[in-house]
């Protein structure tokens, strides 16, 4: 597994290509990718599993809107725990459905979860039992106007950050 600052010796062109091409559709056959990077089926296939053996390509999955399962309200949840209720605290939250993604943080609180649930009964619910293990600070997330689920592959133009020019 490559670790947060190093890039993997395995991605070159070839993988940047497939990387592209498997962020825009993760249906795509080895033929259609072994087409875009120049590769036989069978090579691309070989490609990918050294990609997936490294850990650089996590998986393959369809995206469900929560809303359409009847999860429509989504929530911000901070909270601190200390001592032994912290490790309590993170056996609940690996076996709470509501709880989708838990961040260890820096700053005043430990956590920061996000929390899908189907009303605000439920998310009342939810805090009333995280409380046990500290207090729960919530902000109920009223939209989100940026999401990105693919990332660039490869390196932006020098001279840019952000977006923005640099002055020179």
């Amino acid at each position: 597994m490559i670790t947060s600052s190093e890039i993997s010796p395995l991605i070159d062109e070839i993988a940047l290509k497939l990387l592209e091409e498997l962020q825009k559709n993760a249906r795509a056959s080895y033929a259609e990718l072994g087409r875009v990077a120049g590769l036989s089926p069978s090579a691309t296939a070989e490609r990918l599993r050294r990609l997936e053996d490294a850990g650089i390509i996590r998986g393959y999955r369809a995206e469900v809107d929560p809303s359409s399962l009847g999860l429509g309200i989504m929530a911000l949840i901070r909270m601190t725990a200390d001592g032994p209720q912290y490790r309590q605290l993170m056996n609940f939250l690996g076996q709470c459905e509501q709880i989708r993604e838990c961040y260890h943080v820096t700053g005043s609180d430990a956590l920061t979860m996000k929390v899908l649930v189907a009303s605000i009964a439920d998310l009342e619910e939810l805090i009333m039992q995280l409380l046990q293990y500290g207090v729960p600070t919530t902000s109920i997330v009223l939209s989100t106007p940026v999401v990105r689920n693919a990332y660039q592959v490869r390196p932006k133009s020098a001279g840019r950050i952000s977006g923005k020019k640099r002055k020179s």
